[in-house]
């Protein structure tokens, strides 16, 4: 049996390597769940993460950016506005989303049961 090496060259390749890396930030599959519900300026995603600072939140959104997963959409207006959503590769983690959340409701019902 062979083992299996991941490196920075297993991005692109390996499906499993290149999902994680592009969720590897602590906040990305929280801010990619909010943007599920239609898009969102700055300040409703820092609202909705309470104890996200802001310069973690600009990082998180410019990496998601940078991998096609969300677009940035700035408005010109005064005061400038600036828009996140989904872009198509951004939508169809969708479904992932959704497993991810029966998941984790069962496991919290799991977790539930086995602390009484």
């Amino acid at each position: 049996m062979s083992e299996t090496i991941y490196s920075e060259a297993s991005f692109g390749k390996c499906p499993f390597f290149t999902a994680q890396k592009i969720f590897s930030g602590k906040w990305s599959v929280l801010i990619v769940h909010l943007l599920c519900e239609g898009p969102k300026r700055f300040g409703q995603l820092h609202r909705s993460l309470e104890t996200i600072t802001q310069t973690t939140l600009a990082k998180q959104l410019h990496e998601l950016e940078d991998y096609g997963i969300i677009s940035r959409k700035v408005f010109a207006e005064i005061p400038p506005r600036t828009e996140y959503a989904l872009t198509e590769m951004g939508e169809e983690f969708r479904p992932i989303l959704d497993q991810i959340e029966l998941w984790g409701n069962k496991y919290i019902d799991n977790m539930k049961k086995t602390r009484k």
